[in-house]
């Protein structure tokens, strides 16, 4: 079971000195966002692919581990690669490989293809983003950009307290472990260990519990209401900033362009394998 302290780790990361750390939080969060937009409305693979070359770049200039950033991937793409899976057996087309009643079709392999390559790129954005850019960062720029007022201030709190809950569960797991509990231990019955897990987890939901409690407490007796605002930093961005930005939009635009004007060169990279 990998450390629950791990995440402590990963804001250090996001808090390292890098020109694209540096960049301010509405800059980097809008720059992702329209890196996964046009990766997802693109319908051959050259996007897809020029896109996750610039953002490995992106990562080499961040100082990011290649490794440590594939291990992330690896533990996000199951979660929609599975559904991907099942593409080239379920999509209508020629079929190119059959077995008893499994049939893989071009139009399905194809199509599994283009929907790997637009989550890996996908994943690799977001993991770059979350890889510079600190949780209360994260937070800032969401309110900075007109998130819904509640919705901002549970994000900014949960981001505040997130912390605070990994050390009681970090606590709570040593104390185990200094009374021997082991979670793989073939010694005792798996009913055990999993009524442990059990107790483990409602103890957690009681703790934030009582803590959410004192919290709001704190909160009322400071003058805390519905109509409370909370305070955001006035930081404009930089030139540097824009020309991060503004950079990308002429990469997409310079791809866009060389795939109209140089389609038929591409082969099946410029090929639309998009299915209505």
């Amino acid at each position: 079971m990998p450390d629950i302290t791990q995440i402590m780790r990963f804001d250090e990361l996001a808090s390292k000195d890098s020109p694209i750390h540096n960049l301010e939080g509405r800059i980097k969060l809008i720059s992702t966002l329209f890196i996964i937009i046009v990766c997802v409305i693109s319908g051959g693979l050259f996007i897809p692919i020029a896109l996750e070359i610039m953002l490995l770049i992106i990562l080499k200039i961040a100082n990011l581990s290649y490794k440590d950033s594939f291990k992330r991937l690896l533990l996000l793409l199951p979660f929609g690669g599975f559904i991907i899976l099942f593409q080239p057996f379920i999509q209508p087309g020629n079929v190119i490989w059959s077995y008893s009643w499994l049939h893989i079709t071009d139009n399905g392999l194809n199509w599994a293809i283009l929907l790997l390559c637009r989550m890996i790129v996908t994943l690799t954005a977001i993991i770059l983003y979350s890889s510079t850019t600190p949780l209360q960062e994260m937070a800032s720029s969401f309110r900075k950009l007109k998130m819904p007022r509640d919705l901002a201030m549970i994000l900014s709190i949960m981001v505040r307290f997130l912390f605070l809950f990994v050390d009681e569960l970090a606590a709570i797991r040593k104390s185990q472990k200094s009374r021997n509990f082991d979670i793989y231990s073939k010694k005792v019955s798996y009913k055990w260990i999993v009524r442990q897990v059990g107790y483990t987890i409602g103890m957690m939901f009681l703790k934030a519990y009582e803590q959410g409690e004192r919290v709001h407490k704190s909160m009322v007796s400071r003058g805390f209401c519905d109509t409370s605002e909370m305070f955001n930093e006035k930081k404009s961005p930089e030139k540097s900033d824009y020309i991060y930005l503004f950079s990308i939009i002429l990469i997409v635009v310079i791809l866009e362009v060389i795939l109209m004007k140089y389609g038929n060169q591409l082969g099946y990279l410029a090929q639309n394998f998009s299915i209505n």
